[in-house]
């Protein structure tokens, strides 16, 4: 269980076992509420899909979840709440997210929202690397940093699957869903290029950090 004080729980250890500065072990702090928040927004998104077919409103509130991925990091620098559990929270619900967008835009039809070989190739690469990053974790490997390249083009594909979504709703003037389709594709390339060299930096910097999280472990455990 971890430790209380007046501040709410507090987390010793990281997952690779080493000890953890003064100030990143909190759990209870702001922007790990924001990033809560979004996680909670999911069933609202899936409920106006598939509950009330209004895809235009669907596709904006997984914008504005996209748009406010970055609340929650400058919360936590500008109000030096940074957290260890906050800096693995907020990747792991950013690809909850974008997993959660695929999966519920490539099943509505009629018309369908996005090219299946686009949708395929993006949840490919999510759940792959999630289960990559998953298992190193369970191994013991020291907690990787997002990189910028991800970081960005999370943030494009943030907006491609709002906008293929807005671009299906037949309710829309056509020059509208024409203008959200544009705007789709011309995030969607320079997204998926980003989104791939991530994908393959991550497996040596993944293997590298196994390597340190083991040996940091080895050192604190003959300490």
């Amino acid at each position: 269980m971890a430790p209380m004080s007046e501040h709410g729980p507090h987390l010793t250890h990281g997952l690779a076992g080493e000890e953890l500065p003064p100030g990143e072990d909190r759990l209870l702090t702001l922007p790990n509420l924001v990033t809560f928040l979004r996680l909670l927004c999911l069933p609202l998104f899936l409920w106006l899909l598939f509950g009330q077919d209004n895809r235009f409103g669907a596709a904006m509130l997984l914008l504005v979840l996209g748009c406010t991925d970055w609340v929650d990091g400058y919360l936590a620098r500008r109000l030096g709440q940074v957290s260890n559990f906050g800096k693995m929270f907020d990747p792991t619900v950013d690809r909850l997210l974008m997993v959660v967008g695929v999966v519920s835009i490539m099943l509505v039809d009629d018309p369908r929202a996005v090219p299946w070989w686009f949708a395929v190739v993006v949840l490919f690469r999510e759940v792959v690397m999630s289960a990559f990053v998953a298992g190193i974790t369970f191994l013991g490997a020291k907690r990787m940093d997002v990189t910028w390249v991800g970081k960005a083009g999370t943030f494009l594909m943030m907006g491609v699957w709002p906008a293929f979504l807005a671009a299906s709703d037949t309710a829309l003037p056509q020059w509208l869903r024409t203008f959200f389709l544009v705007c789709a594709w011309a995030a969607a390339v320079p997204g998926l290029v980003l989104g791939y060299m991530a994908f393959f930096s991550y497996f040596p910097a993944g293997l590298a950090a196994l390597r340190e999280g083991r040996a940091m472990k080895q050192a604190a455990g003959g300490s």
